[in-house]
């Protein structure tokens, strides 16, 4: 039965993946003594995730056999050898049908009679091999070849009902594994598994694949439905599990956090309360990543960590003119007082991206989080939707966390009407506008709070300048009109005041 809330705890005897992610989704693991399928097309990552089954079964102390029908013992050590690992003695492989005999003649059978003594005799093989080690848990891979061997449904079906009942009896865990190769789409066997596990993969249209999984059915247990994204790696699979904010909460103290310039602290009403998020809005150029990094020193001035993802900007190049500023975000980094990562849409999914950032907030006790931009961000997205629950979600655990998040987006155009590729206002607590607009000849900033749940702010628009020392903003604009247009109207009577150059 899937939940969106936290899995109800397996028992405590279960047959565990070694995969955290994936024994999370799962309530804890596999109930023992059941035949499981996992499923999946080829290259979704079925054998690593069966290796590292069993592995996690021999560090336990339990023998497994891998009793493979299709890949050879040779390719099975390769694919072990590839992540690092070195199968114990626990973990043994079985190759059912040597393939030398395939190209004996005398081995050969007639055509009428094939199948039939084929499946029996691979069926004994199994038997016997099960018989000889005695295991806890089981592999076979793969489904195919028994499929085939059977030659009908009803055959196909006998088989892994016997299959399932003669490892019941032995109190062994099996786990098969089906390539989903066969012309037809046959649920046989996941009417009969106690569980159903799917590895998918997908190309988009750019960048790196991905792969996801769910669990279609699980008898008796709760776990956590719907898709989660994974990863193939050298180690093996790592399984990022949908975040689920109402699961999150912590007890913290709210606090009014302070930029340490204090015009902006004004306009935003004494300065932004600690676990709530903030969106800065704006042009190309206005300032946005600047804004954050602000609100990133003076969390390290409070002695207090930070996180930096950074998507659009390349790493380097940030480093580089936040310095030029003052601000020297390599030397709070190599105080540990700041993680900052460059992140490219293109080679992480979703899940993988939430998950880093999960990891800040709870080992590195992150307190302010900046995510620049929701742009890039957009780009690792299927489609806007998908971005806006991801975004909620993430915001909605980080302030249970007491984290403090930035978010920037940069909307179309330069002046006039500015439009957003995605309106996540209504998400941030706190949203800053960002705007350009012309004076006596000159291109000017504007700076204002359009939003902010967590208190009373300033409704007036202040300028502010990006100077070589940082920002630089001033008094309230009381003499222009038309500011957040572009255009300011001069205000006829009145005492026109910019910031001096």
């Amino acid at each position: 039965m899937a939940v969106d809330a936290e899995p109800k705890a397996a028992p405590l005897d279960t047959a565990r993946f070694g995969i955290a992610g994936l024994d999370d989704v799962l309530g804890g693991g596999l109930a023992r003594n059941r035949l499981y399928l996992l499923e999946g097309d080829p290259g979704t990552g079925k054998t690593t995730t069966a290796l590292q089954f069993l592995l996690e079964g021999a560090r336990r102390g339990e023998r497994g056999p891998y009793i493979s029908l299709s890949e050879t013992t040779e390719e099975l050590h390769e694919t072990a050898r590839s992540h690092g690992w070195s199968l114990p003695d626990a973990v043994t492989i079985y190759e059912l049908i040597p393939p030398e005999s395939l190209f004996d003649a005398a081995k050969e059978q007639t055509l009428l009679y094939a199948s039939d003594l084929e499946l029996g005799e691979a069926t004994k093989a199994i038997f016997e091999q099960v018989d000889a080690v005695k295991p806890t848990r089981v592999v076979l891979d793969s489904l195919s070849e028994i499929r085939l061997l059977a030659g009908s449904s009803l055959r196909y079906r006998r088989q892994i009902l016997a299959l399932k009942h003669y490892f019941a009896r032995r109190d062994t865990t099996m786990l098969l594994l089906d390539d989903l190769t066969a012309e037809a789409l046959d649920k046989t066997v996941h009417s009969v598994a106690h569980a159903v596990i799917r590895l998918e993969g997908l190309a988009p249209n750019y960048g790196a694949e991905r792969r996801r999984m769910r669990v279609v059915k699980y008898r008796g247990q709760r776990f956590r439905g719907g898709y989660h994204d994974f990863n193939i790696a050298t180690g093996g699979v790592e399984v990022f599990p949908r975040l689920i904010a109402l699961e999150h909460k912590t007890r913290f103290a709210r606090d009014t956090l302070r930029s340490g310039i204090p015009e902006l602290d004004a306009l935003l009403g004494g300065g932004i309360q600690t676990g709530s998020s903030t969106l800065l809005l704006g042009p190309a150029g206005a300032g946005k990543s600047l804004l954050a990094v602000q609100y990133v020193v003076a969390a390290a001035a409070r002695r207090e960590k930070a996180a930096m993802f950074v998507f659009d900007e390349e790493l380097g190049l940030l480093l580089e003119r936040t310095k030029a500023m003052g601000f020297d975000l390599a030397g709070l980094r190599d105080q540990g007082l700041l993680a900052i990562e460059q992140v490219d849409a293109a080679e992480l999914s979703p899940g993988e991206f939430a998950h880093r950032v999960r990891r800040q907030a709870d080992e590195a006790q992150a307190k302010t989080v900046v995510i620049d931009s929701l742009n890039g961000y957009q780009a690792a997205m299927p489609d806007e939707d998908a971005l806006i629950l991801h975004i909620h979600e993430l915001l909605q655990y980080l302030n249970r966390q007491g984290a403090t998040t930035f978010l920037t987006v940069a909307q179309h155009g330069l002046v006039g009407d500015m439009k957003s590729p995605v309106d996540v206002t209504y998400l941030a607590d706190t949203v800053v506008l960002l705007r350009y607009f012309e004076a006596f000849g000159h291109v000017r900033r504007a700076i204002s709070v359009v939003k902010k749940r967590t208190g009373a702010h300033e409704d007036t628009i202040r300028e502010y300048r990006i100077t070589g020392t940082g920002l630089r903003v001033g008094e309230p604009l009381r003499s222009f009109q038309g500011v957040l247009r572009g255009v300011r109207t001069l205000v006829q009577g009145s005492d026109a005041k910019l910031l001096d150059g």
